[in-house]
């Protein structure tokens, strides 16, 4: 069998580990439904890596996923643009930050008392440690 174009992708992964994750709420028909598409079978394509997914259904179907649609947005410029692509449009215009990631940064802000404080060795070391690493 043919590998799908995709299938390899972060993206393709990712949508096939919240899916899973969805069964108990949701069908893919009703994901494909509240994403817009009109064929209940692109997400199957999609997670399966057959097809891109289109950067104009992100803001939908991460609403259909229940994720953020920036992290969405990343995995999909990943996917159809490629690494490097997807580093030169975020070197242009930033990378699109999660809802998660501005929790944390207004955490910084208010911990700091708003004091833009530079990431030093020490408090680098600091975060990867709760991450471990």
């Amino acid at each position: 069998m043919a590998k799908k174009p995709f299938e390899d992708s972060r993206l393709a992964k990712y949508l096939d580990q919240r899916i899973l994750e969805l069964k108990p709420k949701k069908n893919q028909s009703e994901i494909a439904a509240e994403a817009g598409f009109a064929n209940p079978n692109m997400i199957t394509l999609l997670k399966q890596g057959a097809n891109k997914v289109p950067l104009d259904r992100v803001p939908q179907l991460a609403k259909a996923l229940d994720c953020d649609p920036a992290w969405l947005l990343r995995l999909a410029l990943e996917q159809g643009e490629g690494s490097t692509a997807a580093a030169a449009i975020y070197e242009i215009v930033g990378e699109p930050i999660t809802a998660n990631e501005r929790a944390w940064i207004a955490e910084i802000r208010d911990a700091s008392s708003d004091s833009d404080p530079r990431l030093t060795s020490r408090s680098q070391a600091a975060i990867r440690g709760i991450f471990g690493k």
